[in-house]
């Protein structure tokens, strides 16, 4: 005696992946990546592929480009439901290094993956990617949802992206011609911006233990003060770039100060920081009073406070100062350059 047994037919939709959700998803998205148009695209969202052409103004373009992620700040995004600015934090993240080399940000590249895709929280992160790129100029010209049942815990995801940059080969920033007199600079972070976030979380779970959770830093909500996404820089150092003799710039990310202004120092100097000379944030206070660390691993964890480093001639730094000012940049004096000691590339004292 024979028996047959007839299966159900399995869909994608059964395996997991909701292909009428990425559907719409696209659909949410183009509005909000049309909005980042620039001269150069010449065909952005729903392609194979994106196009863009370098502008003509440039004569001898050389291409810059930087990637990264937002690291585990994502964590309290999920646990908080606040999705609305890690884009940005995305976009700023890799718009800021290439702003390092002088270069202006072209054009921006998301990939966003998911166990589960929710169209209204991929929705919110890609929003905050297009607001990115609008403040910074830089067009949103395509991207990749990956839905991967299995992968992530549902209402978990991930976030990377690139971006990709021009800028005169005879104006590119190296800091070669740093010298030993130049005066430091800091732009004032908005907040711990997206490195560090481990020892975040770890001061979030020490405050909560002990009922120590402020109401509000520096006048924001807690949770607002925590989550305040990176500042974009390149509008504005662009603009002052434009006019002054900038000598040197460096984004502060992970290893905060004390090892990312070496990264644009010639051998043989240093970056003597003046402690006090720019303000500690009731945020950053906090975290070092939360987590019991001295002032030399707050320099080395977080921006503390700066997030860009602007490298400048003595004799131009007060004009370059009131030109940041007048942008609307906090700015400080925070030390000069002078030889490495022997100790360290960058002293605080």
């Amino acid at each position: 005696m024979s028996s047959s047994t007839t299966s159900t037919p399995l869909s994608y939709k059964d395996a997991g992946v909701d292909i009428d959700a990425g559907d719409a998803l696209v659909e949410r998205i183009k509005p909000l990546a049309k909005k980042t148009m620039r001269e150069g695209v010449m065909a952005g969202i729903g392609g194979f592929g994106a196009l863009f052409e370098v502008p003509k103004r440039y004569k001898e373009p050389v291409l810059v480009s930087g990637t990264d992620g937002v690291g585990t700040k994502l964590k309290l995004a999920f646990e908080w439901n606040m999705h609305d600015t890690v884009g940005i934090d995305l976009v700023a993240m890799s718009v800021n290094d290439v702003l390092v080399q002088g270069a202006e940000p072209l054009f921006f590249l998301d990939y966003f993956a998911c166990g589960k895709l929710h169209v209204d929280t991929a929705a919110a992160v890609v929003g905050g990617i297009a607001k990115g790129c609008e403040l910074s100029g830089c067009a949103l010209i395509g991207g990749e949802t990956a839905e991967m049942p299995g992968m992530y815990p549902d209402g978990e995801y991930d976030l990377a992206g690139f971006a990709v940059g021009a800028v005169e080969k005879s104006k590119i920033l190296t800091g070669q011609n740093v010298q030993a007199g130049d005066v430091v600079l800091g732009l004032a972070s908005h907040g711990v911006h997206s490195n560090g976030f481990s020892l975040v979380r770890k001061c979030i779970e020490r405050a909560e233990s002990q009922g120590n959770v402020p109401a509000t830093l520096d006048g924001k909500p807690f949770k607002q003060a925590i989550m305040e996404p990176t500042r974009l820089y390149v509008k504005n150092v662009l603009s002052v770039l434009a006019e002054q003799p900038i000598k040197a710039l460096a984004h502060i990310t992970g290893g905060g100060l004390l090892e990312n202004i070496p990264r644009v120092l010639p051998e043989g100097l240093g970056a003597h920081l003046v402690k006090g000379s720019w303000p500690q944030t009731e945020l950053f206070a906090w975290l070092q009073k939360t987590a019991g660390i001295d002032d030399i691993e707050m320099n080395r964890t977080f921006n503390n406070g700066i997030g860009m480093v602007v490298v400048v001639p003595a004799d131009s730094a007060e004009a370059i100062k009131s030109a940041f000012a007048v942008l609307g940049e906090q700015v400080w004096t925070i030390g000069s350059i002078g030889p490495r000691g022997s100790d360290a590339a960058v002293t605080v004292r």
